[in-house]
């Protein structure tokens, strides 16, 4: 069967002071009706079924996470005790899925993405499953042919095509977030793609190959394994989890792996970094701003603004800022210090203002 693993362990910080450690990014509505959570499990729809979904996340947003998918069973969402990157989350849902479907294969998403459409997306996600069951020893990504030359992000190059399909490629190298200059080529090449972090393979494939390049991580993976289902379980997930290698699923496997291939995303993409990505998620008005909320403004150029319907922001001569406003906390800045917004964090905890993280 196919599974669903949606990794759901993220802080969000670069969209505080919405996004909390207990209502982080994922679970926060940015378009739509849906939150970002619900719209990646939404777009499974009809190709996997809620008790084949799994989620991971962690104690400080697990309860929140079972309310808003309440048709995933709460055996299936995975508690991490600590943040050990996605080489472990990876792990620890493969061994629960192969628990449960020794033949299972896995779709992994980030819970914090936009992604459309999703028909478009489904036939991609078909197009993985069928390289994987094809080649049961595939590890399959997909690739988002890149629209400007990002420096926030990993590219993968795209190696020689595979059998007859238009869109499935060997994989020849995976290249560091680059230089301005260095994405450029990348984007001028027309043979890379920026790495969007949507991976498909056999839970017992990911497990083998955790076994080969990360032989500590895999002998913990197996001791809870061993435990899946009994009392001794928590108590073992809380002792061996944390000592697990903290490594991306990227860095641990795919750039070690032979059998490792690429699928030219038809979908659009975007991953939400920050408040930068609303003018994307809503569009602007004439003067470039993106509002949500009520917002009045005069003479206010480039702005991103997010409020309530019953809380009024008003700007007068403002340009090329992010302003929003939340219950208890209200952010002021200008657009190009969007990246500055952990500082901020780290003041608020130096400073004892805990209640506002």
């Amino acid at each position: 069967m196919l599974h669903a693993v949606i990794m759901a362990g993220g802080s969000g910080t670069r969209f505080w002071p919405q996004s909390r450690v207990k209502m982080p990014k994922q679970l926060l509505t940015l378009s739509g009706n849906r939150t970002l959570i619900q719209q990646t499990l939404d777009r499974c729809d009809g190709m996997i079924a809620p008790g084949q979904s799994w989620v991971v996340t962690n104690h400080s947003q697990v309860q929140q996470t079972r309310t808003q998918l309440p048709n995933v069973p709460d055996a299936n969402v995975l508690v991490e005790p600590t943040a050990r990157n996605t080489a472990p989350c990876v792990g620890l849902a493969a061994i629960h899925v192969a628990q449960q479907d020794p033949s299972g294969i896995m779709f992994v998403m980030p819970a914090d993405h936009v992604i459309s459409a999703d028909e478009d997306f489904q036939n991609a996600a078909r197009s993985a499953v069928g390289l994987v069951e094809e080649d049961a020893q595939r590890l399959v990504l997909f690739g988002v042919p890149p629209s400007f030359p990002s420096t926030g992000y990993g590219y993968i190059e795209r190696g020689a095509r595979l059998g007859a399909s238009e869109h499935a490629f060997g994989v020849r190298s995976f290249r560091e977030k680059p230089p301005v200059e260095t994405a450029q080529q990348y984007l001028d090449a027309g043979h890379f793609y920026w790495n969007c972090g949507i991976f498909c393979w056999k839970a017992k494939t990911i497990l083998d190959q955790l076994q080969q390049h990360e032989p500590d991580t895999y002998s913990r993976l197996m001791r809870l394994a061993a435990v899946i289902g009994t009392d001794d379980y928590n108590a073992a997930l809380d002792v061996e989890f944390p000592q697990m290698n903290s490594i991306a699923v990227d860095r641990a496997v795919l750039e070690r792996a032979d059998q490792v291939c690429v699928i030219e995303a038809p979908f659009s993409w975007d991953d939400v970094g920050s408040w930068l990505a609303v003018p994307r998620l809503l569009g602007t008005d004439e003067d470039g701003t993106a509002a949500d909320g009520l917002v009045r403004s005069i003479d206010s150029k480039n702005c991103i603004i997010r409020t309530t319907d019953d809380h009024l922001v008003a700007t007068l001569g403002m340009e090329d800022c992010i302003i929003v406003h939340t219950r208890d906390a209200t952010l002021v800045a200008r657009r190009d210090d969007s990246e500055r917004i952990k500082e901020l964090l780290e003041l608020l905890k130096d400073r004892g203002d805990t209640q506002f993280l």
